[in-house]
């Protein structure tokens, strides 16, 4: 399997969880207040939608990788 293909799979599973989750979420950790020593943090949840058209466009163009990227000529 030669680099071209590797990333026309990486595509297609990045797409097809990318439509199955519609996005992810991450915790961020932000300083509310400080005072001398005295540190007061809270934590954040935040969260990024991905459009579906990001995912059905990664699944295309890897499946377009797999097919014509191994070619030669």
């Amino acid at each position: 399997m030669n680099f071209t293909k590797i990333v026309g799979v990486l595509l297609l599973v990045a797409g097809a969880a990318s439509l199955a989750t519609g996005g992810f979420s991450y915790t961020k950790d932000s300083t509310v207040v400080k005072l001398g020593s005295l540190e007061l943090t809270a934590q954040q949840k935040e969260e990024v939608n991905l459009p579906v058209w990001l995912g059905v466009g990664a699944i295309a163009v890897g499946g377009l990788l797999l097919l014509f990227g191994g070619r030669k000529g």
